[in-house]
């Protein structure tokens, strides 16, 4: 495929109201403020959008709002987090007909797959589909890792064309540039590690708590892009702390409070997830706050 993807892709939330139902005008409200500060792509339905919480309806509805918000301005990629290869590949062609431009594509969910199994699974769902895909890799969330030479042997099929590189290894950028070369965009999708990745040489970054500021979430990717190493150093300082919000079990808690601190959205999450409460809640409203108050200008 000629097709290549760059930039920052936002992973981004599934708003709720308090009773956990879906609001997707307030979902398409975030997603147009992530349009005006200039990111080049969405990913609606990723782990942050609490894709394994959502019925199969609510995911559908929600990728059709992002795409509708959209326009055809930006690219929407949607996750496919589903527990068998036969449910994705259903997911996967109904994402074709409500017109996204791509699928960020994870590994078979509750079940840790052999490189076998799981080489298998992403090449039948890919089979299955003239859509492009990113491949998402996040051995620590999911319990399969996809190393640089089993990317490689995926290399053949043409429609995988990106990866979301989230093993919490800055190694394995180089590693895959040696193995892959340029066969594949490559996006960061640990938050707290964009800066390292940046320099190591990416694509793309798959964002999260950039969400709840993504002017300065931008401007940071723009000095990257530029080798304003320096300055993006010094803003890279002032955002550390938020952007460890995306490398706790409870990244959706922490990132959705802070986008409702920041005035885009609300907190709500859907159960077995609870919004935050006592010491904990203070704590991280203490980040989101200090983040705040020396933003810089």
């Amino acid at each position: 495929m000629k097709q290549r993807w760059s930039g920052v892709f936002p992973a981004v939330t599934t708003q709720l109201r308090k009773d956990q139902s879906l609001d997707l005008k307030a979902t398409a409200r975030h997603c147009e403020a992530l349009i005006a500060s200039g990111i080049s792509g969405l990913i609606p339905c990723g782990s942050l959008g609490e894709n394994q919480a959502l019925d199969p309806d609510e995911k559908r509805a929600v990728v059709q709002a992002v795409v509708e918000v959209a326009a055809g301005r930006i690219p929407v990629l949607s996750g496919v987090a589903e527990p068998s290869t036969a449910l994705a590949i259903r997911y996967v062609r109904d994402m074709e007909k409500l017109g996204v431009d791509g699928v960020m594509l994870m590994p078979a969910m509750l079940y840790r797959g052999d490189p076998r199994e799981t080489l298998t699974h992403f090449r039948t769902v890919a089979r299955s589909t003239g859509l492009p895909i990113m491949i998402y890799n996040n051995p620590i969330s999911y319990a399969n890792d996809i190393t640089p030479a089993m990317f490689a042997q995926l290399a053949d099929q043409p429609n995988f064309i990106a990866l979301k590189e989230s093993s919490g290894d800055p190694r394995r950028i180089t590693d895959l540039r040696n193995v892959c070369g340029d066969r594949y965009a490559v996006f960061t999708g640990v938050d707290d590690l964009a800066l390292e990745a940046a320099i190591l040489g990416i694509d793309g970054w798959v964002a999260g708590t950039g969400i709840a500021f993504p002017s300065e979430n931008q401007r940071f990717w723009d000095l990257t892009r530029r080798g304003k190493w320096e300055a993006a150093r010094e803003l890279y300082r002032w955002f550390t702390p938020l952007l460890h919000l995306d490398v706790h079990p409870k990244f959706v808690q922490y990132i959705k409070l802070a986008v409702q601190e920041c005035g885009l959205g609300s907190e709500w999450v859907r159960a077995p997830r609870l919004p935050l409460t006592g010491a904990e809640r203070k704590r991280i409203l203490q980040i989101i706050h200090t983040g705040l108050e020396n933003r810089p200008k």
